[in-house]
């Protein structure tokens, strides 16, 4: 497979956005962003944990190409949990965590995952698809207290943190991979501007077919910059920039 891709963080800050990309896979993941004065009993940070989280999730998928890819998420928490564990208190609920969204190519098909709000978006036969987990949109309140209380929770969300059988709850599936017509893989970085800004799919994908994925991420700054009112009209606690990551794969 080739991808071509782009990455940007927010204006003034560390990227916390992390990709890999190989011949046969490509894997994306979002740190998800501490909020000031949290104790996540944790010396680490989301920068290091989506590193360490990609590099076993990259050595997984380069050694074994038929277990499932939930399976292979649960082993690369477990893996990078050990990294620390004597060291932090994986047992808080503030620990570092992650979204993850994944995608595989195994002989004809092409394998997808999806854990909190990244997404994997694809065109085939059927037309567009979006596999996104909006999980989080449904919890009854944002604060600190709130977020930490659900998650990984039944009724709740989950995300890549401490925890291998959050794994078990991500969005999988498989698509054939000689009827596929366009795919991408994006952080909600990207994906807000379909979600808040009111652009389909399809012309994100036209906007990254003309310019690459880096119009498309130029596209969503120009957005933030010209329409801050519809950030705050979207009915939840969103930052004016976030970190943006994009993978397309070329035809």
């Amino acid at each position: 497979m080739d991808f071509a891709f782009a990455t940007e963080p927010a204006p003034g800050r560390p990227n916390e956005d992390h990709l890999v990309v190989s011949a046969g896979f490509a894997i994306l993941l979002d740190g998800v962003t501490e909020l000031p004065g949290s104790d996540t009993g944790c010396r680490h940070g989301p920068g290091w944990l989506v590193r360490m989280l990609g590099a076993h999730l990259a050595a997984a998928l380069s050694a074994d190409r038929t277990t499932g890819l939930d399976q292979v998420l649960a082993g690369a928490i477990e893996a990078v949990g050990r990294l620390h564990a004597h060291t932090c208190d994986l047992t808080n609920p503030n620990s570092p965590s992650s979204t993850v969204a994944i995608v595989r190519e195994r002989g004809q098909r092409l394998d997808y995952l999806v854990l909190c709000d990244s997404s994997v978006v694809f065109e085939d036969a059927r037309g567009i698809v979006v596999v996104s987990d909006d999980r989080t949109g449904g919890l009854p309140g944002y604060d600190r207290d709130t977020v930490a209380r659900l998650r990984n929770r039944p009724g709740g969300f989950w995300v890549a943190s401490t925890e291998p059988a959050a794994a078990a709850e991500a969005i999988t599936g498989s698509v054939d991979r000689n009827g596929l017509f366009r795919l991408l893989l994006c952080t909600d970085g990207v994906s807000r501007l379909v979600d808040i800004f009111g652009l389909g799919w399809a012309e994100v994908f036209r906007l990254a077919e003309a310019g690459g994925p880096r119009a498309v991420i130029e596209a969503v700054r120009a957005r933030e910059v010209e329409h801050p009112g519809q950030l705050a009209s979207s009915g939840r606690t969103v930052k004016r920039h976030d970190d943006a990551t994009l993978a397309v794969l070329l035809r």
